[in-house]
Formats: structure tokens, C-alpha cells, sequence
């Protein structure tokens, strides 16, 4: 009775393995990207990017109408600060991808300025997304006409540690405007646009794709406008940061905006670590830019309707950061089709 019973206890064990195997085999592979504050466009889009991307254990097959991601992997998009964030935790290994503007990458993957001495030299690029413009947001009757008129204003420039608050401080120390000559508020989109209904400050900087969330909500309930750059006030800032690029706002892209505003304005950057998998990064780029991804991103948002495979690369050579290998060869098979 003892051998039977040990040996019945083997087969047990035995099935017992047989079985898990499956479950082991299956167990999901977590793909964390760092977006922003719900207010911008970085959280939403990085949603849509997670649902693209995914294809968790047990999901039917992309052919008969399931998830068309990478088999096995579940996505996650995390709202975090944003750009600067986003690069330092990718970085560390705290996230395995992120969005940034191509301004915040620029000057974190170099270690310039306030990044001397914390530099992301392991990040590399899986695509060019969106471009993301410069908005300051004003009350509907403010006399504020030019940067110049922020002296002496409660301004917000974004929340600490953010890249909207790089770009923020960078335009206006073009001008010769710095903390001392304004009272520097430190909001994310959603409070900073309450704040300004509420009176409380008089502008406030964005740095997101056009039409933002936070921005639609002010202009559609206390009125809003958004600050014109003059010709000269954009060749400041270009010279300045060859990194901006001039681009417009169409008229009628929020309620009550009659005419185009004239800004400037980033690229939004996908961005991931060095040492993440060529395999995984080569199926995930190849995700981003299937025929699902392309129907999920034309009825998701607007600014993930512009994103497309042929300007996935676009100014990316300027940046000095390379393409990570999985996202290369997926753009030579890809571009080559």
C-alpha cells in the first residue's frame, strides 16, 4: 500500500506540473509607460498605445477579431509628471517606456543645464509620436498681449520636475524673465485651469497636443484665449532652442477661438531603455503601426489620428539618440513594404 500510494502520489505531483505547466508558460510579461497628468494629452494617448501594444495571455488571435499586440504582453499606461519624470524612470528601470518632448529628451539624454549631473544616456527612441504645441492659456478678458507682459503676473509653469517647466523657464529666460520678475505657480493642467477660472493666476503654461483636455474644459466654461507669439518672439525662442519648431493652432480648435494662434512647439517622443529586449521592442514597434493600432488611434483622439508610420522617424536624427535595435529593424522591414 505504501508503493502504491507513493506512486499515485508521483502521478499526482506529476499531473500537478503537467498542469501548471500551461499557466507558467502563459504568465503575462507587464510593460509599464509613463504618460502624464489626466488633464494633458499624454495620458490618453499612452492608453491607446497600451491597448495597441497588448495582447495578454487568452486573448483570442488578432485574425478573428482579437487583441493584434505582442503575445503575452499587458501594457500598462501610468500617469506620472510627465517628460522629466517619465526619462529618469525609464532610465533607472522604474518604467520600461515613456512619452517626453523631444526638447526634455534632448537636454536630459546630454546632461545639459539642471541635468548636468543626472544624464539618460540609456535611453533610445521607439518612435516619434505627435507634435505637442506651447499654449499659454489666458483669461478671455486679460490685457496680457506678449511674454513680456508675464512680469509682475502669478504664472503657473507646470508642476516640479516636469518637462513643461524646462520649457516653461526656457522661453521665458530667452526674454531676460526670471523667477524674480513673476510669481511662478507650480500646477498641473487641470489645477492651473481651475486657478484661472477661479482668478487666481493670470496665464498659465501647456506644453500638449492641441486640442488639451484642461484647455477644452476652461474655454468650453469660463472662456479662455491663448497668448499670440509675435515673428520676432518666435525667432527668439527658435535661435534660442533649435529644438522648437514654429507651428499653428487652427482657428476653431477650442470654443471661441475665432482666429489661428501663432506658437511654437516639440515632438512627442516614445521613449524606452537600451537594455530592453531587441525581440520585444522589435514586436512592439511593429504593434504601434498595424491596421488595429491605426482604427484604435483614428477614433481615440485627435492628436493619435496624426500619428503615423511615416512620420514615425521624424527629427529623430536631430536629437543625437538612437533608435533602439528592436525599433530599427522594425522600421527597415516596415518602411521597406
Amino acid at each position: 500500500m505504501k508503493h502504491i500510494s507513493a506512486r499515485l502520489g508521483g502521478a499526482f505531483a506529476l499531473a500537478g506540473l503537467l498542469l501548471a505547466a500551461p499557466a507558467i508558460a502563459q504568465a503575462p510579461s507587464f510593460f509599464r509607460i509613463g504618460t502624464g497628468g489626466a488633464g494633458g494629452t499624454y495620458y490618453p494617448i499612452g492608453g491607446l498605445i497600451a491597448n495597441a501594444i497588448s495582447s495578454p495571455p487568452g486573448s483570442r488571435p488578432c485574425a478573428e477579431g482579437g487583441s493584434c499586440g505582442v503575445p503575452g504582453l499587458v501594457a500598462i499606461a501610468q500617469s506620472t509628471n510627465a517628460s522629466v519624470h517619465n526619462n529618469a524612470a525609464v532610465e533607472n528601470g522604474g518604467l520600461e517606456a515613456g512619452l517626453t518632448g523631444s526638447s526634455t529628451l534632448y537636454v536630459q539624454f546630454n546632461g545639459l543645464g539642471d541635468f548636468k549631473d543626472s544624464p539618460t544616456p540609456d535611453l533610445r527612441v521607439i518612435a516619434a509620436l505627435f507634435p505637442e504645441e506651447a499654449q499659454i492659456v489666458l483669461p478671455e478678458d486679460s490685457a496680457i498681449a506678449s511674454i513680456g507682459d508675464l512680469r509682475g503676473k502669478r504664472v503657473s509653469i507646470g508642476e516640479a520636475g516636469s518637462g513643461l517647466q524646462v520649457t516653461a523657464e526656457e522661453v521665458l529666460g530667452a526674454f531676460g524673465i526670471t523667477r524674480d520678475d513673476y510669481t511662478p505657480v507650480e500646477l498641473n493642467n487641470s489645477q492651473a485651469g481651475e486657478r484661472l477660472a477661479d482668478g487666481q493666476i493670470d496665464a498659465y503654461f501647456a506644453l500638449a497636443g492641441a486640442p488639451t483636455a484642461a484647455i477644452v474644459q476652461v474655454a468650453s466654461t469660463s472662456g479662455m484665449k491663448l497668448l499670440d507669439f509675435s515673428p520676432e518672439e518666435l525667432d527668439t525662442i527658435i535661435a534660442a532652442f533649435p529644438y522648437y519648431a514654429r507651428t499653428t493652432i487652427a482657428a476653431g480648435t477650442y470654443e471661441g477661438q475665432a482666429e489661428p494662434v501663432e506658437t511654437f512647439g516639440v515632438n512627442t517622443i516614445l521613449v524606452t531603455r537600451a537594455d530592453e529586449p531587441e525581440d520585444l521592442i522589435y514586436g512592439i514597434t511593429k504593434a504601434l503601426w498595424n491596421d488595429n493600432s491605426r482604427k484604435l488611434f483614428d477614433a481615440g483622439h485627435p492628436k493619435a489620428a496624426t500619428m503615423t508610420l511615416d512620420k514615425a522617424l521624424n527629427g529623430v536624427d536631430t536629437l543625437g539618440v538612437p533608435l533602439h535595435p528592436g525599433a530599427k529593424r522594425a522600421y527597415d522591414e516596415l518602411l521597406a513594404e
